[in-house]
C-alpha cells in the first residue's frame, strides 16, 4: 500500500478560504458495491457513477460543474483578464508556414472570432516560388482574400463544418495523389468515431460518398479513386481496415485486414514515394507492418515480417541503388534495445535478409525515420535531448557498397531545446522541414537543404508583448530514490531569487514512453509574468532518456513515475526554487494518475494540484474488458484478472484505492461525459471519494465538460477560457489574485 498521510498541510485555498458564505459542495450517495479479485475484496462505494444511464449520475456531474462555477466566481474577473491577455497575446489572424506537396502549396489560417483553422493552397506546378514567397502572399491576403493574388483557394473551412455544434475535431485529412480530391472525416461531440466525407477540390463540394464510425490513419491508392480507412470495435480498438471505391455505395466496402488480437492497434498509410499503402499492427510490445502496391489497390497485404513477441520495428520505403526498392526498418530485434536501422528488399519476409545499416547505440535512442529520394533523416534522443541525423542515400556509382554516405547532425542552437514535426510530404526534394522550440523561444518553422546544409527560418511563431530576454531556462538534476537521476527543464523570470519564495508550477507525464519535451506555450507566460517558474519532470515512464528510462516506469517498476516526481518537487524545494506552500502540480490522462499517486504519497508537498481527465481508478479499469483499451493496456500496466502480482502492484498505488482520511491540497478534477479513453466516473469517484475524506476542509474540485471528450474543448476561444479557468485556480491558490 501507499505511505500513510503524512502530516496536514497549511490551508490550501489562499484568500477562497475566507469567503463570507461558501458554496456548499455536492454529496454524492454511497451504494456499496463489492470487488472480488484473487481473494482480495474492495468496497466500492461510488461504483454507480459509471452508469450514465442513471438520471442521477448526469445530475451529480452538473451538480459539481455548478458547485465549481460558484466557488471560482471569486476569480471571474480574474480570469477574464487572464482570457484577454492571452488573446491579445496570440495574433488571431495569421496563417502557418506553407509546405510544398506536389504541384501546390499548402498551409492553414486563423482569423479573429473564429474558433476553428481553415485549409489553403496555392498551385506551384513548375516549382517556381519558395516558402516566403508564398507565406508573404497568405499573409497579404489576410486583409483581402478576394483581392489579393496570393489569397489562395480555399480547400476546408473547419468553422463551416462546426456550426452547430459544441465540439469539433478532425480525425482524417488526406489529399488524394492527383489534388482533385480531400478525404476528411469529423468527430462532433468528442467521442472520437468520425464521419467520412469527401470533397471535389474542383468545385468544392462534397461527393455523395459517405462512410459513418471510422477512426485515425488513411491511404489513397495512385489511382487517386480508391480510398483505404480504419474502423473501430466495440472496446474503441482499431482493429479493420477498409477499402472504398469513390463512387460506390460504402455499404459495399471491402475488409482488407481485420486484426482479432485484442493487444493490437491497427493503423494505414501511403508511403512518402506514393508507392505502397502500408499497414502497421502495434501492441504495447510487438509489431507488424503488411503492405499493399498503391498501383494495385485490390491485392491482399503482404506481411513484411511476420511478428514475434516482444519485437518491434516500422517500416518506411526508399530506393537504395544496385538493390532497388526496399524497406527500411526500425527494430528492437537482437537485444537493440535502443533499436537499430536495417533494409529488407520489398518482397522479402526472411529476418535472415535483414541488413543492419545503423547498428545499435547504446544511449542513443533511434524515435523516427524518414525517407526521401535522395537521403534519409534519423530522428534520434541522446542525453535526454532530440536531435536529427542526416543520411545521403549514395548513388549507383558508389564503389563502397555502402548505403549511405557520410552522415551529419543538423545544429541547433540552443543547449536545451525541442524539435516539433513538420510537413515533409515531397518525396523527391534536398529540404527538411522541421520546428524548433524551447521553454523561452517560440516555436520556429525550418527548412533545412540536406546537401547545403543552409538553416532558413520560414516563420516564428509571434507573440505580442512577450520578451524572452526576460526569462532564464536551464537543465537540473533531481536524484530519485534510488540513485539514478532525473532531469528536470525549467523557465523562470531572469531575476528570480532561490529563497524558496517563488511559485512554481511543476509538470509531469511519465507513461507510454511518451516524451514531454521543453517547448513554449504562449498561454504559460500568464504565469511567468506573475513570477511562476514552470518546471518539467523527466520522469520514468516516459521516453526523454531512451528505451530503458520507459522500462524503468511500467508494470511492476510503476512506482519509480511517483517517487521520480516527488524527488523532482523536493529538488526544486531543496535548491531554493519554491517551497511546498508555493508550490502546485499539474497533470492529464497517464500524468493525472501521477496526480492522484503523488497527492497520496505527499499530500504536503503540494500547495495545489491539477488534474485533467484523470486515469486514477486503475484496478477497477484495467479488470473490465467490456472498456475501450483495456486489453491493449495490459503490456503497460499488467493484467490484474490472471496476475495476482499485477493486481496487487496496480492497487498499491491506484489513486482511488488509496484514498484514505486526512488533509489533502486542493485539488481542480476535469473530465469529459465522452472520453472514450478514461471514463468520466473516474474522476467523479475520485473526487466523491477525496471529499468524503478529506479532514481539513479543502477544496476539491470537479468540473467535466458535459458535450466534449479526453481532449476537453476544441475550439480556440474555449481552450483558452478554459486555461484561464485552471490558472485561476492556480494563481489563487498560491494568494496571486491579480
Amino acid at each position: 500500500m501507499l505511505a500513510p498521510l503524512g502530516a496536514d498541510p497549511q490551508p490550501a485555498w489562499g484568500k477562497l478560504t475566507r469567503m463570507p458564505a461558501e458554496p456548499t459542495p455536492p454529496a454524492a450517495p454511497r451504494r456499496p458495491h463489492r470487488l472480488d479479485a484473487h481473494g482480495d475484496v474492495r468496497e466500492d462505494d461510488w461504483y454507480w457513477l459509471a452508469d450514465r444511464e442513471d438520471p442521477a449520475v448526469i445530475e451529480y456531474l452538473e451538480a459539481e460543474n455548478a458547485y465549481t462555477d460558484a466557488v471560482l466566481a471569486p476569480t471571474a474577473a480574474l480570469q477574464e483578464r487572464l482570457f484577454e491577455e492571452i488573446k491579445a497575446r496570440v495574433v488571431e489572424t495569421d496563417v502557418s508556414s506553407p509546405s510544398r506537396l506536389g504541384g501546390w502549396w499548402y498551409w492553414t489560417r486563423t482569423d479573429e472570432g473564429s474558433q476553428y483553422r481553415s485549409y489553403w493552397r496555392r498551385a506551384d506546378p513548375d516549382h517556381l516560388l519558395d516558402a516566403a514567397v508564398v507565406l508573404a502572399g497568405a499573409t497579404d491576403a489576410l486583409a483581402d482574400a478576394k483581392a489579393t493574388p496570393g489569397a489562395g483557394q480555399l480547400v476546408l473551412d473547419e468553422n463551416a463544418l462546426a456550426e452547430g455544434h459544441d465540439f469539433f475535431a478532425l480525425g482524417v485529412w488526406d489529399l488524394s495523389p492527383d489534388h482533385t480530391l480531400l478525404a476528411y472525416a469529423a468527430d462532433t461531440d468528442g467521442s472520437e468515431r468520425y464521419r467520412l466525407r469527401f470533397r471535389d477540390l474542383g468545385t468544392g463540394r462534397d461527393l455523395p460518398d459517405v462512410v459513418e464510425d471510422v477512426s485515425y490513419g488513411s491511404a489513397w491508392a495512385r489511382d487517386s479513386a480508391t480510398f483505404f480507412y480504419v474502423r473501430l470495435d466495440e472496446a474503441m480498438r482499431p482493429f479493420q481496415v477498409w477499402r472504398h471505391t469513390l463512387g460506390t455505395d460504402p455499404a459495399g466496402d471491402t475488409l482488407v485486414h481485420q486484426e482479432d488480437d485484442e493487444r493490437f492497434f491497427l493503423s494505414v498509410e501511403l508511403t512518402r514515394s506514393e508507392r505502397f499503402v502500408v499497414v502497421h499492427l502495434e501492441s504495447k510490445m510487438t509489431s507488424e507492418a503488411r503492405w499493399i502496391d498503391a498501383a494495385r489497390p485490390d491485392a491482399d497485404p503482404v506481411v513484411v515480417l511476420p511478428r514475434r513477441q516482444g519485437v518491434e520495428y516500422d517500416v518506411e520505403h526508399a530506393v537504395v541503388a544496385g538493390a532497388g526498392d526496399v524497406w527500411l526498418v526500425r527494430t528492437n530485434d537482437n537485444g537493440a534495445t535502443d533499436f537499430a536501422l536495417g533494409s529488407l528488399p520489398v518482397g522479402s519476409q526472411d529476418p535472415a535478409q535483414l541488413r543492419i545499416l545503423v547498428p545499435h547505440r547504446p544511449g542513443t535512442k533511434l524515435d523516427g525515420v524518414d525517407a526521401f529520394a535522395g537521403h534519409v533523416v534519423l530522428s534520434e534522443r541522446a542525453g535526454g535531448l532530440e536531435q536529427l541525423r542526416v543520411l545521403p542515400l549514395t548513388g549507383a556509382e558508389h564503389a563502397s557498397g555502402e548505403v549511405f554516405g557520410p552522415d551529419h547532425l543538423i545544429e541547433q542552437p540552443d543547449p536545451v531545446y525541442s524539435l516539433g514535426g513538420g510537413a515533409n510530404g515531397e518525396w523527391d526534394t534536398s529540404n527538411f522541414r522541421y520546428g524548433y522550440t524551447s521553454l523561452v523561444t517560440p516555436m520556429s518553422s525550418i527548412d533545412y537543404d540536406v546537401t547545403t546544409r543552409a538553416r532558413t527560418v520560414v516563420k516564428v511563431q509571434p507573440v505580442r508583448g512577450y520578451r524572452a530576454e526576460e526569462y532564464r531556462t536551464e537543465r537540473i538534476w533531481a536524484t530519485a530514490p534510488d540513485g539514478t537521476r532525473i532531469p528536470i527543464s525549467l523557465v523562470a523570470p531572469k531575476d528570480q531569487p532561490l529563497d524558496g519564495s517563488a511559485p512554481c508550477l511543476l509538470y509531469g507525464y511519465g507513461s507510454y514512453e511518451i516524451t514531454i519535451d521543453p517547448a513554449f506555450s504562449p498561454t504559460r507566460v500568464n504565469l511567468l509574468e506573475r513570477g511562476f517558474t514552470f518546471a518539467i519532470a523527466h520522469i520514468r515512464g516516459g521516453g526523454e532518456m531512451g528505451r530503458s528510462w520507459y522500462e524503468q516506469g511500467r508494470l511492476e517498476h510503476k512506482s519509480n513515475t511517483f517517487t521520480d516526481f516527488i524527488a523532482c518537487a523536493e529538488h526544486l524545494v531543496a535548491t531554493g526554487w519554491t517551497s511546498p506552500d508555493r508550490l502546485v502540480a499539474r497533470g492529464g490522462s497517464a500524468g493525472g494518475l501521477l496526480m492522484g499517486a503523488v497527492t497520496n504519497l505527499r499530500p504536503d508537498l503540494w500547495r495545489a494540484v491539477v488534474a485533467e481527465v484523470p486515469f486514477v481508478d486503475v484496478v477497477t479499469t484495467m479488470s473490465d474488458t467490456s472498456l475501450p483499451l483495456t486489453v491493449t493496456e495490459w503490456e503497460e500496466w499488467g493484467n490484474p484478472l490472471e496476475d495476482p502480482a499485477a493486481y496487487q502492484a496496480m492497487k498499491s498505488y491506484s489513486p482511488y484505492d488509496n484514498v484514505v482520511a486526512g488533509a489533502y491540497p486542493a485539488l481542480y478534477v476535469t473530465g469529459g461525459l465522452n472520453d472514450p479513453r478514461v471514463g468520466y466516473w473516474e474522476p467523479a469517484k475520485w473526487v466523491a471519494k477525496l471529499r468524503a475524506a478529506r479532514t481539513d476542509g479543502g477544496l476539491t474540485l470537479l468540473r467535466t465538460e458535459m458535450g466534449a471528450g479526453h481532449q476537453g474543448a476544441s475550439g480556440r476561444y474555449d481552450v483558452w477560457r478554459d486555461e484561464a479557468r485552471v490558472q485561476a485556480f492556480i494563481l489563487t491558490s498560491v494568494d496571486i489574485t491579480q
